[in-house]
């Protein structure tokens, strides 16, 4: 596309965006306080924890540690270094966009190659059980069981997609010889060593520095919440959602599925929350067909998640293509095991009606997300605000330090 062309996009776009903002202040302001409560209710304080931790375990070397133990499981299986089963468990357990932040940062430590960035960041931006199991199954659904077959669904399929990403890049390291490397604690304690002296700063500016960091990226990433949460309502406001749901209608009943879920599907698409609460209040015949729409768009993400992931990886040399054909790989590998695995892991169980059952009654894995959910809805934007004053205090102290 011409610049020029590019140019009269943009500025065509953003006036529209503003005009419409003019035309449905009320409504646009509702969708910002909605995304907002989202951001600081649950986002930010169950994502702070495990940036700043990310954040430490780099400067500390333990990744280094960790890269040596999980060498000879990653590079066989997904043709990354051990270092990235960092970003894997730490995705896995705190959700998007930690994967992406993660492997930035490996980038920028020359622990990765940029192929290997984009191989990894693949398959380590995924969503959290929190967010399974307390939001979807539990909020949305208040059915225990789709969580544990989602949950199931969606981390399956994404080591699919890891082994699939393998290969992405071949061809540029055929003449590029491995080193092989053998499990040794030896060695990667000597790493580990090596790494921390590389770090010259005082403990308490690494801290300072991991709070920092952790929360400007979390800014970002409520941020572009909001903005995605007014969007989507100023799109369904001047009729350019319902008028592409038409089109999705025809897609879905080729699968199947019910005209009903096409608006709450391009929902979906923009931002996964909103997406999944109006799909649970869809009347369908069976829950499969819900829970098939529901594993799409947590595998691919929403295009909110993608803007924030396209954030992080601009500022390395890392490209975005990659990680959006891994989303379309991941959903519709998705797609396809909850089919399969829908009669074993959700028709064959017993019934748990969250109505009538005690949490303490429920199971123990889904009941320890469930609380930290309803824990982050009490008290989560009072630890947002105190991280805030927190970072404004340091911020505060190192400008008078260097004045």
């Amino acid at each position: 596309m011409d610049q020029r062309m590019k140019t009269l996009v943009y500025a065509g776009l953003t006036l529209l965006l503003t005009l419409s903002l003019i035309a449905f202040p009320d409504q646009a302001l509702e969708a910002a306080i909605r995304g907002l409560n989202m951001w600081w209710e649950v986002v930010f304080p169950s994502l702070l924890p495990f940036f700043i931790t990310a954040e430490l375990l780099l400067a500390f070397g333990v990744v280094k540690f960790i890269g040596v133990i999980f060498e000879p499981i990653m590079r066989p299986l997904f043709n990354v270094p051990g270092a990235g089963s960092f970003g894997w468990m730490m995705g896995m357990a705190s959700g998007y966009p930690t994967g992406a932040k993660i492997t930035a940062r490996l980038r920028e430590e020359n622990q990765l190659s940029k192929l290997e960035a984009e191989r990894l960041v693949s398959f380590t931006n995924n969503s959290s059980p929190l967010f399974i199991f307390g939001a979807i199954s539990a909020g949305f659904f208040h059915d225990l069981k789709l969580g544990l077959l989602l949950a199931v669904c969606h981390y399956t399929s994404n080591a699919i997609v890891g082994i699939c990403m393998r290969f992405h890049g071949t061809r540029q390291e055929r003449f590029r010889k491995q080193d092989s490397k053998r499990f040794s604690i030896k060695k990667a304690f000597q790493e580990m060593h090596r790494d921390r002296l590389k770090e010259e700063k005082p403990f308490g500016e690494i801290l300072g520095d991991a709070v920092i960091n952790s929360i400007k990226t979390l800014v970002m990433v409520g941020g572009f919440i909001i903005l995605f949460s007014v969007l989507i309502k100023l799109l369904f406001l001047v009729h350019v959602t319902p008028a592409v749901a038409v089109i999705f209608q025809s897609i879905l009943e080729i699968f199947h599925l019910p005209a009903d879920l096409s608006l709450p599907f391009i929902s979906g698409l923009f931002e996964i929350t909103l997406g999944a609460n109006m799909i649970s209040q869809v009347t369908t015949d069976t829950l499969l067909q819900k829970a098939v729409i529901i594993s799409f768009i947590l595998g691919f993400n929403g295009l909110s998640i993608h803007a924030q992931v396209a954030s992080i990886l601009a500022k390395t040399d890392i490209r975005f293509s990659p990680y959006f054909f891994a989303r379309l790989l991941h959903g519709s590998i998705a797609v396809i095991l909850t089919i399969l695995l829908y009669k074993p892991l959700y028709l064959d169980r017993k019934t748990i009606n969250l109505n009538e059952v005690p949490v303490s009654q429920l199971d123990p894995n889904s009941s320890i997300w469930m609380s930290i959910f309803y824990w982050m809805k009490d008290y989560g934007p009072m630890l947002t605000i105190l991280s805030i004053i927190i970072a404004t205090c340091i911020l505060f102290h190192r400008k008078r330090q260097i004045k």
